[in-house]
């Protein structure tokens, strides 16, 4: 049986007044119009204020934002409706051809000064999976869902991702995802809380009988772009990863929910992969895998195509799953570095903050920041590992070790936890500069002590007292401040 969380309602349903296949009316244009000038419009639920009091966090924890990430969005200079392309909003209309056309229009309209609008009107939109294109707003208005058909045998395949060399499941290619970007630049993916529904349940049926033949696709991929924003939507029922930058810069993805139910395979939240200089706030995250991870490619070919992940911002994140709240890996062949996090709530979990890789990885882990955290339910307080994940092929080097360093854990405080913590380096790598500060974990009878080895680094003001190796260094005067 799922432990899935229920997901918000869309308000704003068709009322049978309303036409499906309408463009725009003139107060939805204003409407839009002015999001465009200004900020998108906060989702009804789940926004930024509901998380706010999810979370406990003052009117000051509030201010940062991503507005140093995310470009202000554009007034597009076009209008084209995914209707006047000639899709159907009924549920039952396969909109390939339609998404396709109108994606071509928008190529053709590369004049348009500020770019075009695909606006997606109210109704169940089916479709196979589809490309964007630069200089576009794909929008959903209250009450568009977009959604992926169940038909598998003709999703196409792609080559699978240099920094990876293979499929992340099994060799070969890997399936197109949902909604796929690739060399793109200024792009919003936004709308009044419309939702992206992968309807991924016979991508997971395939992935338990063992009957894939390629690799899951995800919902929505962008590949070596720069410029973008996701904003006010809800994500649901990936096959795979749900939200995949992979060679990007300049990411800001703000105020989205992202839902599965907590025993759909690998469906993690936000996976920021090779990137740089992106933001992830004000989201409600709740899945059948880690809510964000961070990763760089996988083992020889990660350290071959050489681009790191680093200049990350992650805040004010509420979510549930059985895996990782917040993660790094396993897979950081390409290094990932200059990471803050803050200001997470998190409940009933597997592993609260898990940082992950293994031998053969190379690369390293380093200036990792994490702090304002409150984990209500985990098996782990908080997971530093040097054995985790597989590997591409046998053609890996297993001396080639990651460097972990300089990784701070700070004022976090958990209840319900059944272990607080295990951090287990390398024996030829030990992870230095791992500093505990303000850690409280508390458990509903007796809590398991904190486990470690080939580590070295600081602890101050941790509950249960911490393992030998966090005490007895001297000099931590780096964790102090």
């Amino acid at each position: 049986m799922s432990n899935r969380t229920e997901g918000p309602k869309i308000h704003g349903a068709l009322t049978r007044h309303q036409n499906i296949n309408s463009t725009p009316s003139i107060h939805q244009r204003a409407a839009i119009s002015r999001t465009d000038k200004a900020t998108m419009p906060r989702p009804r639920v789940l926004g930024a204020a509901l998380l706010l009091l999810l979370s406990g966090l003052s009117a000051t924890a509030a201010q940062g934002t991503c507005s140093g990430v995310a470009p202000t969005p554009p007034r597009r200079g076009a209008w084209v409706s995914l209707a006047s392309a000639g899709g159907r909003g009924d549920g039952r209309t396969l909109n390939t051809a339609a998404f396709a056309r109108a994606v071509a229009r928008i190529e053709r309209r590369r004049g348009a000064r500020g770019g075009t609008l695909l606006y997606v009107p109210p109704g169940v939109w089916l479709t196979g999976p589809f490309n964007l294109t630069s200089h576009m707003t794909l929008f959903l208005a209250r009450g568009a869902v977009i959604r992926a058909t169940q038909d598998t045998s003709n999703w196409p395949l792609i080559d699978p991702l240099p920094s990876y060399g293979r499929g992340r499941e099994l060799p070969g290619g890997r399936y197109m995802s949902f909604i796929q970007g690739n060399g793109l630049q200024d792009v919003f993916i936004t709308g009044e809380n419309g939702t992206i529904d992968g309807q991924g349940s016979v991508w997971w049926d395939m992935w338990k009988k063992r009957t894939l033949p390629f690799t899951r696709p995800h919902l929505l991929e962008l590949m070596s772009s720069t410029d973008v924003t996701i904003s006010n939507l809800v994500f649901q029922d990936s096959p795979f990863w749900n939200i995949h930058p992979v060679y990007c810069s300049n990411i800001a993805i703000t105020n989205v929910t992202v839902l599965a139910p907590h025993d759909s395979p690998n469906t993690d939240g936000i996976d920021l992969d090779s990137s740089s200089n992106v933001c992830i706030e004000d989201c409600y995250i709740s899945t059948g895998d880690d809510l964000i991870s961070i990763k760089s490619g996988w083992d020889e070919y990660g350290i071959s195509f050489g681009r790191p992940s680093s200049g990350i911002t992650v805040r004010r994140i509420t979510g549930s799953g059985p895996f990782a709240g917040f993660a790094i890996g396993s897979e950081t062949s390409g290094g990932v570095e200059n990471v803050q996090v803050e200001h997470l709530n998190l409940f009933n979990m597997g592993v609260g903050i898990h940082i992950k890789t293994n031998s053969g990885r190379g690369g390293f882990i380093r200036n990792i920041t994490v702090s304002e955290v409150t984990l209500d339910g985990a098996r782990y307080g908080v997971r530093i590992s040097g054995d985790v994940g597989g590997h591409p092929d046998a053609s890996y080097n297993p001396n080639v070790l990651p460097v972990v360093d300089s990784v701070t854990i700070k004022n976090v405080w958990g209840q319900n936890i059944r272990q607080a913590g295990l951090i287990r380096g390398i024996r030829n790598s030990v992870f230095s500069h791992i500093c505990l500060s303000n850690v409280k974990f508390h458990g509903a009878a007796s809590i398991g002590p904190w486990k470690c080895r080939a580590v070295s680094g600081g602890a101050l003001d941790v509950q249960p007292s911490p393992c030998t190796e966090l005490t007895s260094t001297s000099g931590t005067g780096f964790c102090s401040g």
